[in-house]
């Protein structure tokens, strides 16, 4: 194929055909089920998934079939179906699609002229939640077969599926690969477009991705709120308790993470890409962030920071109950303190083991005899994707080149895609191309988040490039 005649393509129906679907599609709130436990009443995730799958229906692809599947109490899952050329090797073989559609809830803090809500287009940029993550991953994944075959490419049979909890860790997704578990059949190849990138001027795959435990820390001390100036230094205070219970789990000073249940041995070949990614993204590394003040990173060398963010494990506090604004807050010593724990576990950890031992932890003798529990919720499993085949090492590689003319960058994520870890349990001997447009500053889940629309478009060729070189290794 040629690079000039793809990019051409895949630029065009990407201005005229994608994007402005993109746009309807943010504007509809489809958040995901963890965030909208009345999603199927309110109907914005059926609206999602019926934009996207009738722009699908409607591509001009030989034998492609699209289908919405349900399940009963589950959210919707898009099914397509692709044949291929034949094979060379007399081996019926199949590639599969991955993404979602639903969404991270709105979060505060949006710049003047933006909202979740309303797509606005910034030069390069395509504001507005669900674009980059991961509304984008359908069309584009069409459209790549689209510019494959258009242009003298070739592909294996290809199934994707585009489904809608993996905000919520893709509880749902396991019930559909079972009950299409013939149709899909087993895969050689897998392409995922939910991942991230380290900057928006080569192609970047994720070698492997964090998993995830956490839940709800509740400490109660009361049965109601008093006067703190007649209860403090009689009744203990729930927040000094449950500050006192994160000590167990992290270093307060470092923040690195005490259990040793919680760490995995760093493969050597892991080390070596995180020093490789350090030097080719330099400060940007750690400078991408909006810091406040003089805040600076956590570490000054570039390859222990990718480390830490693929690795290592790392604890936040992402939410908070019990503690009233601050304009209503009075003089009150409160009655309980809930804090809600995202404690990221790097691969080979066991999620359950993990989610246990956190719960073990926290609860074993609460300080003062306080009450406390831990509601853990369901974790997901951190994965390490297997050796790249020299085919698709090559073709990767080829790609990048072609399409931005740069090489080809491995780094671990530290994120979840909770499919990843099911799949590569399920299929141990495909291949897998993790990829993504959420570089810096695209701020998946937090305001502003942003599509860079010339990766978008590049990324897809570079899709397109891989399903060829599938066919023909």
């Amino acid at each position: 194929m040629l690079s000039s005649d793809v990019l051409s393509f895949v630029d065009h129906a990407w201005e005229t055909s994608i994007l402005p679907e993109i746009e309807r599609y943010i504007r509809i709130p489809a958040k995901s089920p963890h965030f909208d436990p009345d999603w199927k009443k309110n109907g914005h995730i059926d609206e999602a998934v019926g934009l996207i799958e009738r722009w699908c229906r409607a591509q001009e692809i030989p034998g492609l079939k699209t289908e919405v599947v349900r399940l009963e109490g589950r959210t919707p899952l898009l099914f397509m179906e692709i044949p291929g050329a034949p094979s060379s090797n007399g081996v019926d073989d199949t590639v599969m699609l991955y993404g979602h559609f639903d969404k991270q809830p709105e979060m505060s803090g949006w710049a003047e002229g933006l909202t979740p809500w309303t797509p606005v287009r910034k030069d390069d940029k395509l504001f507005g939640r669900g674009g980059a993550d991961d509304g984008y991953s359908a069309f584009a994944s069409l459209l790549a077969v689209r510019a494959a075959k258009k242009h003298g490419g070739k592909h294996a049979r290809i199934v994707i599926l585009i489904e809608g909890c993996e905000e919520s860790g893709s509880y749902d997704l396991p019930h559909y690969v079972e009950h299409l578990k013939a149709r899909i059949g087993t895969p050689s190849l897998v392409v995922c477009l939910d991942s991230g990138a380290g900057n928006y001027e080569q192609l970047w795959m994720t070698s492997s991705l964090r998993g995830l435990v956490g839940g709800v820390l509740r400490v109660s001390v009361l049965t109601e709120g008093v006067h703190s100036g007649d209860a403090s230094g009689i009744v203990p205070s729930s927040f000094r308790i449950a500050r006192s219970l994160l000590d167990r789990i992290e270093d307060k000073e470092t923040g690195r993470i005490l259990p040793p249940a919680f760490h995995a041995t760093i493969p050597d070949q892991r080390r070596h890409q995180a020093a490789a990614s350090g030097r080719v993204l330099g400060e940007t590394m750690f400078k991408r962030f909006p810091y406040a003040g003089s805040t600076r990173a956590m570490d000054e060398d570039l390859g222990e920071l990718v480390l830490n963010r693929t690795w290592r494990p790392y604890l936040s506090v992402t939410g908070a109950e019990g503690l009233p604004a601050i304009q209503n807050a009075g003089n009150v010593l409160r009655p309980m303190t809930a804090l809600k724990l995202s404690l990221r576990i790097p691969p080979g950890v066991e999620p359950k083991h993990a989610s246990a031992e956190l719960k073990r932890i926290l609860e074993k003798d609460p300080p003062y005899g306080a009450v406390v529990r831990f509601e853990a919720e369901e974790p997901a499993a951190g994965w390490s994707a297997p050796d790249v085949a020299p085919w698709l090492e090559s073709s990767l590689e080829k790609a990048s080149q072609a399409f931005f003319g740069k090489e080809a960058c491995y780094m671990g994520e530290g994120g979840t895609i909770p499919f990843m870890a099911m799949l590569g349990a399920r299929f141990p001997k495909a291949q897998f191309m993790i990829t993504g447009v959420l570089g810096p500053n695209s701020n998946a889940h937090g305001p502003n988040e942003f599509l860079h629309i010339p990766m978008a478009k590049r990324l897809t060729a570079c899709v397109a490039q891989v399903l060829d070189d599938h066919a023909r290794r």
